[in-house]
């Protein structure tokens, strides 16, 4: 029988993405995601949750894919247990590497194994990619927010009481800016590692598995 976690890659990526977008929806009911996006004159932090949502778009794309191969592979190994008929595989990673090694006739398969894993683990790149982007952007709205705080420093001409109000004000504003800014990129970017570390771990017990199974049913069909 399939493995009950075969196939349920697509639903903890759900559950995980609605309780982010829980959390998420718990700041905007206590206001501080208004707060923090209204403090931002650099507009940054709207770029970084933009960012972030594409992210977990493609994140999402890819735990349904890695999931179907899963529940094809789920399927393979109940049939070689059972000793029935292999199910037909539609095309994808997995139905190409059991057509390429049965091509091959048995013999090494590392080299097939080890193709196939890093095709599989490079569509990983753009999401491990992004996350360091929203790192970096973060980090962006930390400088504008304290060029912001500094340039009405530039400006003053006198001790004016006045003056000096205003000089706070306009360098707590950006202040915020650099504080939101830098939360943002922090916040993001960690939560978009543990997502695909999440897939990088359901990949790797995937290709754990396909190595497994290859040495051990095609290996032993093609001698």
């Amino acid at each position: 029988m399939p493995r009950p976690h075969a196939s349920h890659l697509t639903l903890r990526a759900l559950i995980i993405t609605f309780l982010i977008a829980f959390g998420f929806y718990l700041l905007a009911e206590l206001g501080l995601l208004r707060t923090g996006l209204g403090a931002d004159r650099s507009y940054i932090s709207y770029l970084i949750l933009a960012v972030y949502v594409g992210a977990t778009l493609h994140w999402l794309w890819l735990a349904h894919r890695l999931s179907g191969e899963r529940r094809k592979m789920a399927g393979l190994e109940a049939a070689a247990a059972e000793g029935e008929e292999w199910p037909p595989l539609a095309d994808g990673p997995l139905a190409r590497l059991v057509a390429n090694v049965r091509k091959k006739g048995g013999g090494n398969t590392s080299a097939l194994l080890e193709v196939l894993g890093d095709d599989l683990n490079n569509r990983h790149a753009l999401g491990h990619f992004l996350s360091d982007v929203l790192l970096k952007l973060g980090l962006v709205g930390t400088v504008v927010g304290f060029m912001l705080m500094l340039m009405p420093v530039g400006q003053l001409g006198s001790f004016d009481p006045e003056l000096m109000k205003e000089l706070l004000a306009s360098m707590s504003s950006g202040m915020s800016v650099a504080l939101y800014t830098t939360l943002a990129g922090l916040v993001t970017s960690t939560l978009l590692k543990g997502q695909y570390y999440l897939l990088d771990a359901s990949l790797a017990e995937f290709v754990n598995r396909l190595t497994v199974f290859v040495d051990v049913h095609l290996g032993s069909d093609a001698a």
